[in-house]
This record gives structure tokens, C-alpha cells and sequence, in this order.
């Protein structure tokens, strides 16, 4: 028989909460100020969302946590329907009760697994789809699959954005197998990532923005000086190089992470 899982809440000095699973933090929120994101890769997620057109937005997002990046959708984007797509329905109900959502809120959180979650959802009905999912952190094999990609593909509008949390070791190989099954459904592709991942120095994140409509490059590159902590943006294709896309017989989990405490929040 397994633990029931104990949930932490923690406050900062900022007057932020970092959400903790078992001691491991799972997510930083700020319900004075959403726009404060403090993990870096969040922070690259919403320059995604960022890049959407103004006004109302429909967001999927596979994993929840403490709901960071919906609730700040929520407040930069009042009124935008939102599906939540995670499965730990213990956590959830411990972060909707610790920390609530703001009123009027079209956010709605289905206790699924993302992979099963998106397959049922509508064709053309978001307008992004944010994977942001670890399972002893490591990215799910069935959330990277063809059959995934696809998805996501059929699911997302026209000009719809496919953003991606990815994480790998210094050599890039899971990296750049994902990029080319993304590549087999989706033309353009951006990645981001701390300058010192980015140059392969150490096992970190890589944020992956992709569209069937082009990317102004420059323009993202400009919204990461913003950044808190130096970021850099490089086209898909120069990370993918000659890689081969996985098949749903060979995908296969991201690497596990080097053991160094909580390496990752959400």
C-alpha cells in the first residue's frame, strides 16, 4: 500500500507560496501579483503566450500544479477558457483550497492524464496547448509520441501555438528526437533556454514554441532580455539537425535528472 502524497505550502518573503509534493516544490504563486513568474522556463512558457493576439485566448495545459501560467493567462487575458488537464486530483484540491483561484475565472481543471485528455478534446478548439508535465521528472514517452504530436496538430487553430516544457542532458539526443517528431506536424519551431543550458553546460530546460505559421525570431529574442535570467533563442532546426522523429514503438521518457535536490518547480 503506498503514502498519501503531503502536500507543503511555503511563503516567501516576496509573499509568493512555493507549492511542495513529498518536500519537492511543484509550483511558485503570487495571487497579489500572477505576473510574477519566478521559475525561468514558466517565465519562457508566457512569452508564448505572450506572442497570441490580444484579448481572450483558449489555453489547454497538460499538468497543473499549483495552475502558475493558467492564472496568469487569467490576468493578463481576463475571460480566457482554459482546460487543465492533470491527473493528481489530491493535489489539485489541496492547491484550490491553500491557494484560490481569482473570481470569475473560466479555468477548468479535468482530473486526466494529458496524453487521453487531449485525444478527446475538439478539432480547432485552442488556440495554444502548453506541455508542462513531469512524472518523477522525467516528460512522459506517450506525451512526446506521433501520435501526441499529431494531436496537438488537430486540436490547435489555425496559427495556434504548441508550447513545450522538454528537459535534457548536455548531449541533446532526447532533445533533438523530439524537435523532429514535432517537425513532422509542425513547420516553425523556436527554442529557448538559460544561456548555459542552451550552450550544453548542464542538464536544464528547454522551452520549444511551435506553429504551422512562422515565428518573428527577433521579436522572442527581444521579450527574453526581459527575462530575469539570461535567455537565449535559437531556431528548432539548429538544435534537430539530422535526428530522426520518434515512432510510437520507439519514444521513450526524457532522461532522469542528475541528483541535485529539486531541480525543477512548476
Amino acid at each position: 500500500m503506498t503514502d498519501e502524497p503531503h502536500f507543503d505550502f511555503q511563503q516567501d518573503e516576496r509573499g509568493g507560496v512555493t507549492v511542495l509534493r513529498d518536500g519537492h516544490p511543484q509550483s511558485h504563486v503570487d495571487l497579489h501579483d500572477p505576473e510574477l513568474l519566478v521559475f525561468e522556463y514558466v517565465a519562457q512558457l508566457a512569452i508564448g503566450i505572450d506572442l497570441l493576439p490580444p484579448g481572450p485566448t483558449g489555453i489547454t495545459h497538460v499538468g497543473g500544479a499549483g495552475l502558475t501560467l493558467a492564472r496568469y493567462v487569467q490576468h493578463t487575458r481576463p475571460g480566457s477558457p482554459q482546460i487543465v488537464l492533470e491527473p493528481d486530483a489530491a493535489l489539485t484540491e489541496a492547491v484550490r483550497r491553500e491557494l484560490p483561484l481569482p473570481r470569475n475565472h473560466r479555468i477548468r481543471v479535468r482530473p486526466q492524464d494529458g496524453a487521453s485528455g487531449v485525444a478527446a478534446l475538439r478539432d480547432d478548439s485552442a488556440d495554444a496547448i502548453v506541455i508542462d508535465a513531469y512524472d518523477e521528472g522525467r516528460v512522459p514517452a506517450n506525451l512526446l509520441s506521433p501520435n501526441a504530436i499529431t494531436h496537438y496538430r488537430r486540436v490547435l487553430k489555425p496559427g495556434g501555438l504548441l508550447l513545450l516544457n522538454l528537459a535534457d542532458e548536455p548531449n541533446r539526443r532526447h532533445l533533438a528526437r523530439s524537435l523532429a517528431t514535432v517537425a513532422t506536424r509542425f513547420d516553425h519551431a523556436v527554442v529557448l533556454a538559460l544561456a548555459d543550458v542552451m550552450k550544453g553546460r548542464r542538464f536544464g530546460n528547454y522551452v520549444v514554441i511551435a506553429s504551422d505559421s512562422p515565428h518573428d525570431l527577433d521579436e522572442i529574442r527581444h521579450r527574453a532580455t526581459r527575462l530575469a535570467a539570461t535567455t537565449t533563442a535559437r531556431p528548432a532546426k539548429t538544435l534537430e539537425g539530422t535526428a530522426k522523429p520518434f515512432t510510437d514503438e520507439d519514444v521513450i521518457p526524457s532522461p532522469p535528472p542528475p541528483e541535485l535536490g529539486a531541480w525543477r518547480a512548476r
